[in-house]
C-alpha cells in the first residue's frame, strides 16, 4: 500500500469517528499541555528573576561579618587590599529615614556606600550620574535615588529629578542621579544612596561597616572564592576556624542561580511526573479505542485481505491511526499549554510583584523548541506503544472468518 493511500485511509477512519477521537485524546491533551505550560512558565519565571533581581551577575559576592569586634571602614579597605581576586569591593552601611520632596514623603531605606558600589552591582543610571570619590571624602550632601524612591516622592518613576533637592532625615540633599531599582533596594519600596561618610556622619552615627559587596575578577574561580575570602578574613583578624565559620556569611550570586535551578528543576520534575500519569491514562484510552475500532472493522479488514492487502499493510494503517490520534492530541496540548502558560504568567507576575516587592513584574513564558520537540516525540512514542497491540491484532485476523463476522 502506497503512503498516500495509507494516509487517505487513516484520515477517513479518524474523520468517521471525530467525536470519539476527540474524547479519546483528552488524556494526551491534558498531559502535554501541563508539561508545556509548566516548562514555559518556569523558564519565564527564571528569566524574570534573572532580570529583576540581578541574578545574572554571577561574579557578585556578598560578604557579611558578625565577629566579636566591629568592622570599620578602614578594616574594609584593608581587606580589599588583601583580596586581589576581586575587581572591586564596596563597603555598605544601612539606615532608614523619612525622605521628603516638595509634595510627598515616605520612609526610605538609605544605603551609605562608595561610588564603586554601582559598578559592582551592575546598576544602570537612568538619569544623571554617580556621586564621586571627592563627594565621599568631603561627606557631600548628594544622593542617588532608585526608581521606587522617585515614584514615592514624585508620583511617577520617570520624573526628571536630577538637580532637585530632597530631605533625608533633617538634612537636604541634592539628587545627582537615578538608577534602576536593584535587588538590595527592595524594589518599589524606594532606596536612597549617599556617600558612606555622609551616612556615617549624618544618619547612622557609626563608621562600622554593615557588609561588603565584591565583584570577582573574570578569571577567578567562583566556586572557590567563598573559601578564599574566608581565609583572607581569618588571616586579617587572626581568629580560629570556628569563629570564622560562625562569624561570616558569604554567598555568591552564582550559588543563588544554582539554587534557583535546583528548585525549579525539582518543581518541574514533580509536575512532569504528575503529567505522565495523564499521558499513561491517555495512552490506555488510545489502546481501548483502537481495539474497539478493530472489532467494529473486522469485515473491512477481511475484505482488504481478500483483495490482496498484506498483514504489514493492516498493521501500518492501524498504527498510523494511533500515532495520528496522539499527534493531534499533542498539537492541541501544545497550543493549550502555551495559552495556559501566558494566563498563569500574568497571575504569577502579580504574586511576585506583591510578595517580593518587585513592582511591575512581567513574566513572559519561555517558548522552548526543545520542549515542543520532546512533546512531539512523546506523542509518537505513546501512539506506537499503545497502538501496536491493536494493530497486530487486526493484522492477524483470518480473512475468511472476518468476512463471515456480523
Amino acid at each position: 500500500m502506497r503512503m498516500r493511500d495509507l494516509a487517505y485511509e487513516t484520515a477517513s477512519a479518524l474523520d468517521a469517528n471525530r467525536g470519539r477521537s476527540l474524547l479519546t485524546v483528552l488524556g494526551i491533551v491534558i498531559g502535554i499541555s501541563a508539561v508545556i505550560a509548566m516548562t514555559a512558565l518556569i523558564g519565564g519565571i527564571k528569566q524574570s528573576l534573572v532580570g529583576e533581581l540581578g541574578l545574572n551577575q554571577a561574579r557578585l559576592v556578598n560578604i557579611y561579618l558578625y565577629l566579636d569586634r566591629s568592622v570599620t571602614l578602614d578594616d574594609a579597605h584593608a581587606l580589599t587590599q588583601m583580596m586581589p581576586e576581586y575587581e572591586a569591593v564596596a563597603p555598605i552601611t544601612y539606615a532608614s529615614a523619612k525622605t521628603t520632596s516638595e509634595t510627598k514623603s515616605f520612609d526610605a531605606s538609605v544605603v551609605g556606600t562608595e561610588p564603586v558600589y554601582f559598578h559592582v552591582m551592575g546598576l544602570k543610571f537612568l538619569q544623571g550620574e554617580n556621586f564621586t570619590e571627592q563627594d565621599e571624602s568631603d561627606g557631600a550632601l548628594v544622593a542617588v535615588l532608585d526608581q521606587g524612591a522617585v515614584r514615592n516622592l514624585y508620583g511617577k518613576h520617570d520624573e526628571q529629578v536630577v538637580g532637585k533637592t530632597v530631605q533625608i532625615g533633617s538634612v537636604s540633599y541634592r539628587v545627582v542621579g537615578v538608577i534602576e531599582s536593584d535587588m538590595g533596594g527592595s524594589g518599589d519600596s524606594g532606596t536612597a544612596y549617599i556617600p558612606f561618610s555622609t551616612c556615617a556622619a549624618r544618619l547612622s552615627g557609626s563608621w562600622d561597616v554593615s557588609g561588603m559587596v565584591g565583584l570577582a575578577s573574570e578569571d577567578t574561580d567562583i566556586t572557590k572564592i567563598v573559601d578564599t575570602t574566608k581565609h583572607k578574613i581569618q588571616t586579617y583578624y587572626n581568629v580560629d576556624d570556628e569563629a570564622i565559620e560562625d562569624g561570616t556569611y558569604i554567598y555568591t550570586m552564582q550559588s543563588v542561580i544554582d539554587e534557583l535551578d535546583t528548585m525549579m528543576g525539582a518543581f518541574q520534575l514533580i509536575m512532569t511526573a504528575v503529567a505522565s500519569i495523564s499521558l499513561l491514562v491517555g495512552g490506555i484510552g488510545i489502546m481501548n479505542m483502537m481495539l474497539t475500532n478493530v472489532t467494529e472493522r473486522i469485515r473491512e479488514i477481511g475484505l482488504r485481505k481478500a483483495l490482496g492487502a498484506r498483514s504489514s499493510d493492516i498493521t501500518k494503517q492501524f498504527l498510523l491511526e494511533s500515532v495520528c490520534l496522539c499527534l493531534a492530541g499533542g498539537v492541541i496540548g501544545i497550543l493549550l499549554g502555551y495559552l495556559g502558560a501566558y494566563a498563569l504568567a500574568a497571575l504569577a507576575g502579580g504574586t511576585m510583584a506583591s510578595g517580593l516587592g518587585l513592582g511591575d513584574t512581567t513574566i513572559t513564558p519561555a517558548i522552548d523548541i526543545h520542549a515542543v520537540v520532546m512533546a512531539t516525540g512523546i506523542c509518537v512514542l505513546i501512539g506506537v506503544l499503545f497502538g501496536y497491540y491493536p494493530a497486530r491484532r487486526a493484522a492477524r485476523l483470518d480473512p475468511v472468518e472476518s468476512l463471515h463476522y456480523q
